[in-house]
């Protein structure tokens, strides 16, 4: 990580359960003032997922919808334009996170195949050396999800698998969901203060 806030990140959201994860992660990013910019990536996968889990449904005025309010930094993108800016090592992305990170997804970046704008952002970071974090979402792993992880881990990924934590004794899915975004954005170098934090 450089030695400054990251300021421009990627977050992507793809077709695994856990979406929940990822509108608490937008909402902790957008809010904080070190972060200036945003580029959000959907895939269609994803859309499903969103309209089954939070009954957010289409592509218009997704980022509105997962927020709940119009943001300034978050700009989104389409995963068919493989000609976007985060497809570019040019452009400055910081960090990414891919947060629900489905197996196929996994198995798309591990391998190389990047096909859409999601795995071509990811594919970027990894040749950049900029941190690339994959929220996995998958039980139980079979040996090619575990040999996909492993490959993209040695490729220079950070495996965070979506886990809750309890030992802050949530109260609720938003809870839970606030904490693990908290811990997300704290290893890419933005700590969040209201993150819980065992004292032992």
């Amino acid at each position: 990580m450089k030695n400054r806030d990251p300021e421009n990140l990627t977050i992507a959201v793809t077709g695994a359960s856990g979406v929940i994860f990822a509108r608490h992660l937008l909402k902790a990013a957008d809010a904080d003032p070190r972060v200036e910019v945003i580029n959000f990536i959907a895939s269609e996968n994803a859309l499903r997922v969103l309209a089954e889990e939070v009954g957010i449904r289409g592509r218009s005025n997704l980022v509105e919808q997962l927020l709940g309010k119009k943001s300034r930094k978050i700009r989104q993108q389409n995963n068919e334009d493989i000609g976007a800016n985060v497809a570019s090592g040019s452009y400055p992305t910081d960090a990414m996170v891919v947060i629900p990170c489905s197996m196929g997804t996994l198995a798309r970046i591990a391998n190389g195949l990047a096909m859409k704008l999601i795995e071509r952002a990811a594919d970027v970071c990894l040749k950049e050396q900029r941190p690339l974090l994959l929220c996995v979402r998958e039980t139980p792993l079979n040996k090619i999800h575990i040999r996909n992880m492993y490959r993209a881990a040695d490729a220079g990924a950070v495996i965070f698998p979506l886990i809750p934590t309890f030992y802050n004794k949530p109260a609720s899915q938003d809870e839970m969901a606030r904490q693990f975004s908290g811990r997300v954005l704290a290893h890419i170098g933005l700590e969040q203060p209201d993150t819980y934090r065992w004292k032992g």
